[in-house]
């Protein structure tokens, strides 16, 4: 699988993380009043917006190539061409997509939502600690504030935007190691949905998963054949029916090879 989509929105969030980073730090020397926490806090809004629209265009990227990648893998193992290089995706593949792509984007979203709603969290934080610190002295420069409450105030403002998600277990992902796994998992999927639905269309009930020396639980299954359809005959499994903790897990790489014979572990038609 190609990563090299994933690559261009990994390093889409950390640059949006730097620059939010760097529009929260100028409160360090503008001064922690509220007209200059919002200043901060409509910067970094725009820098997440513009991240959005940069990682909505890679994940289309991304997930058409591995719908692509998914039914080219069925031309291949099937002896029907190795070289195509224009594949058309069939009209079911075409929903699939759509629907990953959206599936996606909510994700992503989610991210940059969280990151923004932090920032200005941390923000107000911020803002509010250096009144305390400079209650009744009737300023708001980050010069007349102690080293300790600095240093509170840069720990505060240093994490402002590099929580992505808070994950169901309580786990703090930061943000581009969570869109990482977001859309390699995605892009797995993506491909291994277009491989069985374009089997399907040609009368192909199964498939063998790749072997690449997995040292987790995927060795398990590793040239395994498996049934593309629950009613396809014989006592093979079926693929929606493989326990996900071992086969198919996020950032699983196996993929499926379509068979016409079970018997026939080499594929072909």
């Amino acid at each position: 699988m190609d990563e090299r989509p994933v690559s261009k929105i990994v390093n889409a969030f950390k640059r949006a993380k730097s620059a939010v980073s760097a529009a929260v730090g100028r409160l360090f020397t503008l001064g922690f009043s509220r007209k200059n926490g919002d200043a901060a806090a409509k910067e970094s809004a725009k820098i997440l917006a513009e991240l959005n629209e940069e990682a909505r265009k890679h994940v289309d990227e991304a997930l058409t190539k591995a719908a692509k990648d998914g039914t080219r893998q069925v031309f291949i193992s099937l002896g029907l061409g190795s070289a195509v290089s224009d594949v058309r995706l069939t009209r079911v593949n075409l929903a699939m997509l759509n629907a990953a792509k959206a599936d996606t984007y909510a994700d992503l979203l989610a991210v940059t939502q969280n990151m923004d709603r932090r920032t200005r969290m941390s923000i107000r934080q911020a803002i509010a600690e250096a009144m305390r610190a400079n209650l009744g002295q009737g300023v708001n420069s980050s010069r007349t504030i102690s080293a300790d409450a600095l240093s509170r105030l840069r720990n505060t403002l240093g994490q402002a935007a590099d929580t992505g998600i808070i994950d169901a277990a309580g786990r703090r992902w930061k943000p581009e190691v969570y869109v990482e796994t977001v859309v390699l998992t995605k892009m797995a999927e993506t491909q291994r949905e277009a491989t069985i639905n374009e089997a399907l269309g040609r009368d192909v009930y199964y498939a063998q998963i790749s072997s690449h020396g997995a040292k987790d639980a995927c060795r398990n299954w590793e040239g395994r054949i498996v049934k593309l359809t629950p009613d396809a005959p014989g006592d093979y499994p079926y693929v929606g029916d493989l326990p996900r903790r071992e086969i198919f897990h996020p950032r699983c790489r196996h993929v499926l090879s379509p068979i016409r014979n079970p018997d026939n572990i080499g594929g072909g038609i």
